[in-house]
């Protein structure tokens, strides 16, 4: 049996590509990019993921990898897999803003650790909320749906020379803005609440100037914080199924289907 030079350009590229594409959104997508997963971990699974769905792909370029053609593919099938994975991250990252907004608020700002998703500081409040959107997210299966879209995006995309347009990278880029108006949404109603109360406070004070309402004002803040958190976790649900839809709508519509 002979093998000639465009037999194994074939065979290389039909892994090689779909591979970039997918390895780029595991290294920045949420719970897969997250700094405590190993980069042992995310390279099994790029290649774990690849192996499975290569064979239903559409044919591959015949291009050969190391070729200026194979640079500026590698090059589109990165950007593609960095765009929808960030553009996910993005909804998580309404929440970690939401926890802070609250945080500072109720008096909790300086009360931080270490994020395991982004591995920097965040306030105590945006960790709870993080976890709690992580634990949402698996049981409404969005890893599941994440691994769906990526499958199809090979065929709403295929793999070329031509890939994301400057119109799917603006909407992208709009898309931004959902991370402060989500974040709004979500901690508003934990933010009037307190506000409410550093107004009753403030009236305190003036009503009876000789009552030391520092004393007092900072548990009673925590207090009402948390108890005002657990009343508005119902709203979390809602809120996360609809930016997560939102996101992927906009994959699908205006990213990888994108002319």
């Amino acid at each position: 049996m002979q093998f000639t030079d465009a037999d194994l350009t074939s065979w290389v590229a039909l892994y090689l590509w779909p591979l970039f594409r997918i390895a780029a959104l595991i290294s920045v997508a949420p719970i897969f990019g997250a700094q405590n997963v190993p980069i042992r971990i995310r390279v099994g699974l790029s290649l774990a993921i690849t192996m499975v769905i290569a064979p239903a792909l559409p044919p591959m370029p015949t291009v050969d990898p190391i070729s200026s053609t194979g640079f500026i593919i590698l090059m589109q099938q990165i950007l593609i897999g960095l765009i929808m994975g960030f553009t996910l991250r993005l909804v998580f990252a309404a929440f970690v803003l939401a926890g802070q907004l609250i945080g500072q608020t109720m008096g909790l700002g300086f009360a931080s650790m270490v994020d395991p998703q982004h591995g920097v500081q965040v306030p105590v409040v945006s960790q709870f909320y993080l976890i709690l959107v992580t634990l949402l997210f698996l049981a409404l299966n969005g890893h599941l749906i994440l691994l769906e879209v990526l499958a199809g995006s090979f065929k709403s995309l295929p793999v070329g020379e031509h890939g994301i347009t400057t119109h799917g990278l603006w909407s992208v880029v709009m898309w931004g803005g959902q991370v402060f108006s989500g974040a709004v949404l979500v901690s508003l109603p934990a933010m009037t609440a307190l506000l409410v109360v550093n107004v009753a406070f403030g009236v305190m004070t003036r009503a009876a100037p000789q009552l030391n309402i520092f004393s007092i004002g900072f548990p009673v803040m925590i207090f009402l914080g948390l108890v005002i958190m657990l009343m508005s976790l119902p709203v979390l649900l809602p809120q996360l199924t609809y930016m997560v839809n939102d996101a992927f709508t906009l994959i699908q519509e205006q990213i990888i289907t994108s002319k």
